[in-house]
């Protein structure tokens, strides 16, 4: 069962916060029920992690043993796009405002849905709502 990695992962692992012994647990267990993968744009968050430099990153990566994954074929960035779309309509209507998530959310996610069996995230409320689809851990 491979597992995708959000970015919110590691840059809360880093930090320290409260919870970060549950985060390493479960990214071990993660890795030995199959494999951790993050996408290209989850990679390209953690560069901007305070005093992350590309050398850190990368050796984390490495000796955590999360694969990037930094192909992003046409149809993940059609399947993003759309759910965005959605999201984005459903916020002008409920609030009259501009969408407040990220395109790179929902890249996360469609990427965890083309290329894994399971996201860990620290923000499920999102991809409970616009991914419905994918398993959360």
């Amino acid at each position: 069962m491979r597992t995708a990695i959000d970015s919110n992962i590691l840059s809360a692992l880093w930090s320290r916060e409260r919870f970060a012994a549950e985060i390493a647990r479960t990214l071990s267990d993660a890795k030995n029920q199959g494999g951790l993968v993050m996408g290209a744009p989850a990679y390209a968050e953690l560069l901007a992690y305070p005093r992350a430099t590309q050398v850190f990153v990368d050796d984390f990566l490495a000796d955590t043993g999360i694969v990037v994954d930094f192909e992003i074929p046409q149809k993940l960035w059609i399947e993003a796009g759309r759910r965005f779309a959605r999201y984005a309509g459903r916020r002008r209507k409920s609030s009259r405002q501009s969408p407040r998530r990220l395109l790179v959310d929902f890249l996360v996610g469609a990427h965890a849905l083309s290329q894994a069996d399971r996201l860990m995230t620290l923000d499920s409320k999102l991809y409970k709502q616009d991914f419905p689809d994918l398993k959360l851990v």
